[in-house]
């Protein structure tokens, strides 16, 4: 295999010393910035028992689905 540049196995998300094989990003949980937003997802992703949460006490809100 052909040696990678150290900026090409960082995009990667690879170690420099290992082969360059991809791994798997984890998954965040989605957060909107208004409460319209978050349902408007939520019906459109077929989510129907959930509840919304604010995760900043305060400025602007950030609301994250839970389910």
């Amino acid at each position: 295999m052909k040696k990678i540049h150290t900026r090409a196995k960082r995009r990667l998300y690879t170690a420099t010393h290992i082969k360059h094989i991809r791994r798997a990003k984890r998954t965040k949980p989605r957060a909107f910035k208004s409460e319209e937003k978050a349902k408007e997802w939520a019906k459109k992703n077929n989510i129907k028992d959930f509840e919304l949460r604010n995760l900043r006490d305060s400025g602007k809100p950030k609301i994250k689905i839970v389910q």
